[in-house]
């Protein structure tokens, strides 16, 4: 326990390190050396330690013939330059995104639609998934004032899980535990709050199958369950970084859109939950086809195979006494 905690310690001590270092830099340099570090990663680390092996497998099943192997490499390789610029940009974002900016270096889509949700006397879902900088899109609200309740996965070291829940939370926002926190996303949505929450990991074997980039992807029925349960509108967002615009003197460039507002009160169809999830999995689809190099390719979001059942292991014989 003792030897744990000191690398926990050890762990949070390099981390703080690196976030001085580049809450240090100016914006441009900050992206370039993101850039430089995401390249490297994809270029000179052994492949089984990036992963590429189930993004490349995961592109294949999302585009198929749609590309070509030099094309899925170039993908892989701008996600990484992106993941590493997204670490960067949530350190920065303290300093860089204020109420007087948010004009300049954010962009709207279907904003109306997000505020008309927002002002109605009904609990909201936030819905996005693994793309863009999903951080900004949820900061963006606090900024505005919109309280949230954001659920995430608890991270295992508790100064890192302590930091970014402070980092959640600087705008306004409050964190749910993903790890047994339905219950208090029920008495948020019972009290008409709002839940922001990622969407788009493989549900296992229970999940719900719905076609994800025209194949079967196994997809939580929970969302389309509270949905219909608590009379919730789901808003399906992102926020994808735009052309850098470092001359102009903007330090974020990013579109925070709203891709679809689904009202279950609407929905016409035997299967409630299945119709929602199905719609909600093609609005994150829709979004992440307009810069496929931020989505996060490597998880692997076809593992569960429809009708595949769990194979039981097979007890030893025991020997006769």
């Amino acid at each position: 326990m003792r030897r744990r905690r000191w690398r926990y310690v050890a762990e949070y001590a390099v981390f703080r390190t690196f976030v001085g270092l580049v809450d240090a830099m100016p914006a441009r340099a900050a992206a370039r050396v993101a850039e430089m570090a995401g390249n490297a990663f994809f270029r000179f680390l052994p492949r089984k330690l990036t992963r590429y092996q189930v993004a490349r497998d995961n592109l294949q099943n999302a585009f198929g013939e749609e590309i070509n192997d030099a094309q899925a490499d170039d993908i892989i390789r701008r996600m990484w330059v992106h993941l590493f610029r997204m670490v960067v940009e949530m350190i920065q974002l303290r300093r860089k995104l204020r109420v007087e900016n948010c004009k300049q270096v954010l962009r709207f889509h279907q904003k109306e639609e997000v505020v008309q949700a927002l002002y109605s006397d009904r609990p909201v879902l936030f819905l996005s998934g693994h793309f863009g900088n999903w951080e900004i899109g949820i900061s963006c609200f606090g900024v505005f004032g919109f309280e949230m309740n954001i659920v995430a996965r608890d991270l295992d070291n508790p100064y890192l899980d302590k930091w970014f829940r402070q980092f959640r939370e600087q705008t306004g926002h409050h964190t749910i535990s993903k790890k047994g926190g339905f219950d208090k996303m029920a008495v948020e949505l019972a009290a008409g709050g709002t839940i922001a929450l990622l969407g788009d990991q493989d549900a296992g074997r229970r999940g719900v199958f719905v076609d994800f980039f025209g194949r079967p992807a196994s997809t939580h029925r929970a969302i389309a369950l509270m949905a219909l349960q608590y009379d919730a509108l789901i808003c399906v967002g992102y926020s994808r970084r735009l052309e850098d615009r470092f001359g102009d003197g903007l330090p974020l460039h990013y579109e925070v859109g709203c891709e679809e507002v689904i009202d279950p009160r609407t929905i016409d169809a035997d299967d409630e939950v299945a119709e929602i999830t199905r719609r909600y999995s093609a609005a994150l689809e829709r979004a992440i086809r307009k810069s496929p190099e931020q989505y996060f390719w490597v998880h692997r979001r076809w593992k569960s195979i429809p009708g595949q059942k769990r194979k039981r292991k097979r007890q030893p014989l025991k020997k006769a006494g």
